[in-house]
């Protein structure tokens, strides 16, 4: 796993804001993952919970020619994903979908697969993140049972 020098693994990339690159951004997230020695249902839950977070970024984004950036880090039992976009003061708000609905409901998903999920202002961007919880079991990552 790379390291910091504080001893976190960490990978950062950009991507453009334009909904055809969250399959690059979505693939990324899988490799650092696989890279990392991050597998089967902890990596599904990051790359899917990337997925929804970075198609928001690309969605509600009201900054021309802007990029949503993705930061993976480990700190110590935690892997943090992180998405940032310039639009700072459109903060997101999971809400209620009905059952023929064809969106919204990508925060929930997000919340269902973290352990815990949340949003920061940054001075020129914000970070919508997720938390999930590390297990060790024969080398191997999983997700635990956050309940």
């Amino acid at each position: 796993m790379p390291e910091t020098e504080t001893g976190t693994e960490t990978e950062t990339f950009r991507i453009p804001k334009h909904r055809r690159h969250v399959s690059v951004a979505r693939n990324q997230v899988r490799k650092v993952l696989a890279g990392w020695g991050v597998s089967g249902e902890l990596a599904d839950a990051v790359t899917l919970s990337a997925n929804e977070l970075v198609t928001n970024a690309v969605t509600h984004c009201r900054v021309a020619h802007a990029q949503v950036g993705v930061r993976l880090y480990v700190q110590g039992p935690y892997l943090f994903l992180e998405v940032y976009d310039p639009d700072r003061d459109r903060l997101p708000a999971p809400r209620a979908c009905g059952p023929d609905d064809e969106g919204g409901r990508g925060l929930a998903l997000v919340g269902r697969l973290a352990g815990a999920w949340g949003h920061a202002q940054q001075r020129h961007t914000k970070c919508v993140w997720a938390r999930f919880t590390l297990v060790e079991e024969r080398g191997r990552a999983h997700v635990p049972v956050d309940s």
